[in-house]
Order: structure tokens, then C-alpha cells, then sequence
């Protein structure tokens, strides 16, 4: 039973440390989310992506982004948020993921609703994600930073940007 608990801290602190480091967060509704810094690519202002049949609501279409066709995702409909209207403070971060279980990248826009900060993440200030049982989906959080009195939820890209999604 020690040796459970043991291994159980280990991969605990083994998770923290992979997630140390800095954080690009930004705004969705007045929750805040955060990225790994090193996945982005470019914050771009809103511009109306070309709409592409066939592929689930929450990609908005495509973009050309520095001669590459990149698809938008809207983080608000992935999310469950209530659909705005786009406006000046809407952004689109151009992130580059590792795919889970693809052995490759993808560069995705995802739209979110304004850009916040950029924080040093730390294992003293990071948290595992809570399990919530089967009816709230977790699978894309790495977990929760507590940063001065702000709780950030840090994303996991390689899991919010499954190729399997992008196809119907």
C-alpha cells in the first residue's frame, strides 16, 4: 500500500514538472485558460474564416496564416458557451500541437475572447484537475493554476486539438 502511494506522489510531481513553465492565458466568458507559451505560434486578430462543409460546429472554417491553411476552432462552442458576437478584443492564437497517439503536429487557430496574461506556472501554484465522474469532461485540462487570487485552467492542446474531431 506504501509503495501505491508512493508511486501515486511520484507521478503526481513527475505531471507537475512537465507543466512547469510559462503560460499564455486568455479569456473565455470571465474564465480564464492557459496555454503552454512554446505551442504559440502567433496571436492574430479576427478575421472571418472560410467556411468549410462538413466538419463539426465548432470549427468556424479556415484561415490562410502565413501561406498554410490553418482551421479555426471556436473554443466558446467546444466549451459550451453561449455564442457571442465577434468583436475588436476577439483573437484567434495560432498554436502548434502534438497530436496524442498521431506521432504529429497540427497548427489550429482556436478563437477565444480576449488575451489576458502570461504567468510563470509552477508546481507550488498547479493542481491536477478534479474529477467531476462522467457528466463534466476534463480530458483536455493538464489542470488548475492558482495564481495570485485568479484560478486558470491550463489546456491541454494535444488533447483539445484531436484530429479524430476534425472529421465527421
Amino acid at each position: 500500500m506504501v509503495d501505491t502511494i508512493e508511486t501515486t506522489r511520484e507521478l503526481v510531481v513527475d505531471n507537475r514538472e512537465k507543466n512547469n513553465g510559462q503560460y499564455l492565458t486568455f479569456l473565455m466568458d470571465k474564465d480564464e485558460y492557459g496555454v503552454d507559451i512554446l505551442a504559440v505560434q502567433e496571436i492574430h486578430g479576427w478575421v472571418e474564416p472560410r467556411p468549410i462543409p462538413n466538419t463539426p460546429e465548432f470549427i468556424k472554417g479556415v484561415i490562410d496564416w502565413r501561406g498554410t491553411v490553418v482551421p479555426i476552432a471556436d473554443l466558446r462552442v467546444r466549451f459550451g458557451y453561449k455564442t457571442v458576437t465577434y468583436d475588436k478584443t476577439t483573437v484567434i492564437i495560432i498554436v502548434r500541437a502534438f497530436i496524442q497517439d498521431a506521432a504529429e503536429q497540427a497548427i489550429v487557430g482556436i478563437v477565444v475572447d480576449a488575451v489576458s496574461d502570461v504567468y510563470d506556472i509552477t508546481s507550488d501554484n498547479l493542481r491536477e484537475a478534479p474529477s467531476f465522474g462522467n457528466r463534466v469532461d476534463t480530458r483536455y485540462m493538464k489542470g488548475i493554476a492558482k495564481v495570485e487570487e485568479n484560478m486558470i485552467v491550463l489546456l491541454d492542446l494535444g488533447k483539445l486539438i484531436n484530429l479524430d474531431d476534425l472529421q465527421n
